[in-house]
């Protein structure tokens, strides 16, 4: 128990700043804060010096494309760089499906893209192959088509071509690109080429020399199961157009 006799402990001693020095300290503080802002968007401190590309699996993009969309963007200070815009110049290379930009200090413009994938080689006029993805997008025409992509023939029966007011040659090819697209990866290496002989009769002619008789469109998904069931035997024919009662031959 404290001796009453003990002198009180002395009051703690408070800081107070006069008007005029809280004043001073507004004054360095806004020009610590206007230095800073000067530093970061003005100056050519922290300049866009490097970009910096992910992404690039199929050794058809190269980063310098990628930058080079970029344009002016890759000037000037890398707070400054409109990243939306950024995105959207890259996203505009026919190859990127998805672009994502973001800033990576002190001064490099990152950029990780998802290159488009084929699902599909069609046969142009011109005997070129355009590769198309799996939202029928047309990204890249090359001499030959892709190893491992089916590629799409149209062979129009009497009664397809007939029928082309109702079902015309695009109609049928994205038709063709729905069954490619529906594809394991495991199955569209084995397809060889995607045949439309109307919308209701497509094959697949797999690489080993066996046909798989689709039907049309529909139920994709469904008949690329089935089928992968029914390939552990051994056939020259394969029917999956009515998925729930499949048949094999030969």
């Amino acid at each position: 128990m404290a001796d009453p006799a003990d002198p009180a402990p002395a009051p703690a001693t408070r800081l107070r700043l006069s008007r005029r020095g809280i004043a001073v300290l507004c004054v360095l503080g806004a020009l610590v804060a206007g230095l800073l802002g000067w530093t970061v968007f003005l100056s050519s401190a922290l300049d866009v010096r490097a970009v910096a590309v992910q992404g690039l699996d199929s050794g058809k993009l190269g980063r310098d494309e990628v930058a080079s969309a970029l344009g002016g963007l890759r000037q000037g200070p890398l707070a400054r760089v409109d990243l939306d815009e950024a995105r959207k110049r890259v996203e505009a290379l026919p190859r990127v499906a998805k672009a994502e930009v973001w800033r990576g200090w002190p001064h490099t413009l990152r950029v990780k893209v998802t290159e488009r994938r084929a699902v599909a080689s069609v046969r142009t006029d011109d005997g070129k192959f355009a590769q198309v993805d799996a939202g029928g997008f047309t990204f890249a025409t090359e001499a030959a088509a892709p190893a491992g992509v089916p590629v799409v023939d149209l062979q129009l029966g009497q009664q397809a071509n007939d029928a082309l007011d109702l079902f015309d040659r695009p109609a049928l090819v994205r038709a063709a690109i729905t069954v490619a697209a529906g594809l394991p990866a495991e199955l569209a290496g084995k397809a060889g080429a995607v045949q439309v002989h109307s919308y209701d009769d497509i094959r697949l002619q797999l690489a080993g020399g066996a046909t798989v008789r689709w039907g049309s469109p529909e139920r994709t998904e469904r008949k690329a199961r089935v089928l992968a069931a029914l390939l552990g035997r051994k056939a020259a024919n394969y029917d999956v157009s009515a998925p729930d009662a499949p048949a094999v031959s030969g």
